[in-house]
């Protein structure tokens, strides 16, 4: 099984205490990662789905799942009503 990178692992504890910081999430990713919010958020969802990132941090990446899925219905059922 591949290991996480370092800028894998340090996502993954920015999401869990993202809240922390006195800055918006969207400045801070820019501050901490030196990445668009965009590049950002693609590649916590490919991390998402990778198994490393489920061994590594099991809780978080279940809930950040979910929190996923959810948008996406959300987005689904706008678009057909």
């Amino acid at each position: 099984m591949a290991e996480l990178s370092d800028q894998a692992q340090e996502i993954l504890a920015f999401e869990r205490e993202w809240w922390r910081y006195a800055t918006a999430k969207e400045q801070a990713v820019r501050d901490r990662f030196g990445m668009t919010v965009d590049d950002y958020y693609r590649t916590l969802s490919q991390l998402l789905d990778s198994d490393a990132a489920m061994s590594h941090d099991p809780l978080l990446v279940r809930r950040l799942r979910r929190l996923r899925a959810t948008r996406r219905r959300h987005r689904a059922a706008r678009r057909t009503s």
